[in-house]
């Protein structure tokens, strides 16, 4: 196995010239109701990601653990080969796709996940806000160790996904060309992604290519003017209380729930999820009947 490179240690001295780039050119050439930056957001955006590196350190010795013990017990091995890489980073970015969406709609992996919407704004520095609780992406990507996909094989590929994403943060960049468009995520397409409107909610979920969600029909194109962050912002620039923000809310509605269905359904729902009225859950209290709304929590 040849010793592969972290491609995001390498690439943060780009990220931090892009970034300068990308402020100065706000500063001179502001655009009319873009978002643009924010002193104490940029720095909370900062302040995550290089917390995320920290964290990430500690949660890769039982992940790693985990993968080489599936990669042991498999007998199927894919060689490393130029066409075998391609083939590697397409099914990555598919196993992506499906770990992002889960990320959204299930509201334990989402109190990781909300981290990086928390933003109101959107630019260079919103691609560095990264959870600190990443221990729960690592099952999504179990199937491809068991075909043979050597763990830091895995790891490289994951590296070269997020460091593609970096560029998509930003209002900066209207639209690429229409083929480009089509198949690969654009700063259009996420935009749309970190919006808080109703319909471009838990859209867009692709992290190199777009073409996933054309399949699976979570795509929406860019029309109106996105509105950033969540439908109901945190108002904090604390990183401590950006990175626990959702579990904290999940502890309280999980020790107010009345019965265990709805303190299953707070923790493995959708984030919008309530328990309907009208029904008599444990001691009495209007429970069951249990359906998915969305919250201004989400």
């Amino acid at each position: 196995m040849p010793n592969l490179p972290d491609v995001v240690v390498w690439s943060i001295p780009a990220f931090l010239l892009l970034t300068v780039i990308e402020i100065v050119g706000v500063r001179l050439h502001p655009e009319e109701d873009a978002a643009g930056y924010e002193t104490r957001d940029a720095a909370t955006s900062l302040s995550m990601g290089l917390g995320s590196l920290f964290f990430d350190a500690l949660w890769k010795i039982p992940i790693v653990a985990a993968y080489m013990a599936v990669y042991e017990l498999t007998p199927l091995r894919v060689p490393f080969l130029w066409w075998t890489v391609a083939l590697m980073l397409l099914a990555q970015d598919f196993l992506y796709y499906w770990s992002h969406r889960g990320h959204h709609v299930i509201r334990i992996l989402w109190a990781c996940h909300v981290v990086h919407h928390s933003s109101t704004r959107f630019n260079l520095t919103t691609a560095l806000r990264q959870p600190w609780t990443s221990l729960t992406v690592w099952p999504f990507y179990v199937p491809l160790v068991a075909v043979g996909v050597h763990p830091a094989v895995l790891a490289f590929c994951s590296s070269v996904n997020l460091v593609y994403q970096f560029w998509i943060h930003t209002e900066r960049i209207d639209r690429m060309p229409r083929w480009f468009e089509y198949v690969f995520n654009t700063p259009s397409h996420h935009r749309v992604h970190h919006a808080s409107q109703g319909g471009y909610l838990d859209r867009n979920f692709g992290g190199m290519l777009i073409v996933w969600d054309r399949l699976f029909g979570s795509f929406v194109a860019e029309a109106e003017r996105p509105v950033y962050g969540l439908t109901k912002n945190i108002g904090t620039y604390n990183p401590i209380k950006v990175a626990t923000h959702e579990y904290v809310s999940i502890a309280k509605d999980v020790r107010a729930a009345v019965s265990w269905r709805e303190r299953a359904g707070r923790v493995f729902r959708g984030p919008g999820w309530e328990p309907a009225p009208g029904t008599l859950g444990e001691r009495g209290a209007p429970a069951a009947a249990y359906g998915e709304v969305r919250s201004t929590t989400r």
